[in-house]
């Protein structure tokens, strides 16, 4: 079972910067979409940020002209460039592969924390 591992989370100060970085432990190749997801303390996990096998990318309101998110699906790879970074961006980021008619793959997630 291929298993996806986020790593770059931690604390940072508001206004800086952090990248994230997600890899498959295997290879998948029916992966056709990679994302970022997040989950703050209380809420709901919401979208952060999509990239398709095709370059499409999509963003939540909020991170918009801040966050940036790259990779390859073919290779299983997603990163998440994270500038201007708020307080209200703390939370846990998880890494997600799309798969057509079989289940989502999550990784377990990477803590990123940001003090005012």
């Amino acid at each position: 079972q291929v298993q996806l591992v986020e790593s770059g989370g931690g604390l940072v100060q508001a206004g800086g910067s952090l990248r994230l970085s997600c890899a498959a432990s295997g290879r998948d190749f029916s992966i056709y979409a990679m994302a970022w997801y997040r989950q703050a303390p209380g809420k709901q996990r919401e979208l952060v940020a999509r990239l398709t096998n095709t370059g499409f990318t999509i963003y939540v309101d909020s991170v918009k002209g801040r966050f940036t998110i790259s990779g390859d699906t073919t290779q299983n790879t997603v990163n998440l460039q994270m500038n201007s970074l708020k307080p209200e961006d703390t939370a846990v980021y998880f890494c997600n592969g799309e798969r057509p008619g079989r289940a989502n793959l999550w990784g377990k997630g990477t803590l990123v924390t940001v003090s005012s």
